[in-house]
């Protein structure tokens, strides 16, 4: 199993709590499909840094976690058929370039 670290979005026409909620479905299908997770973040609502879908905010969340490659496939497909999730991001941080 390999680590990950994921950014999700959640649209801002959800009240908070379904925000919330959303963004739980996610750690839900994580472990549903083996995964484990290490940290999560939930950073609220905030500014985009440009419009999506005629949108200027989004929910922010962070998931840290350990998966095999199969589990993530299976998270993302199900992330972008969600009509709650805007955008998603993962990247496994031993491998992010860092600028000196």
């Amino acid at each position: 199993m390999r680590r990950y670290e994921m950014m999700i979005i959640v649209t801002d026409t959800l009240e908070e709590e379904a925000a919330v909620a959303a963004f739980d479905r996610a750690k839900d299908i994580l472990a549903q499909q083996g995964g484990t997770l290490l940290d999560e973040a939930w950073w609220g609502r905030r500014k985009l840094a440009y419009e999506i879908n005629k949108r200027d905010f989004g929910f922010y969340g962070v998931l840290d976690f350990e998966a095999s490659t199969e589990a993530v496939d299976e998270l993302e497909r199900l992330l972008k058929i969600s009509d709650d999730i805007v955008r998603f991001k993962t990247v496994r941080p031993e491998i992010r370039v860092r600028s000196a």
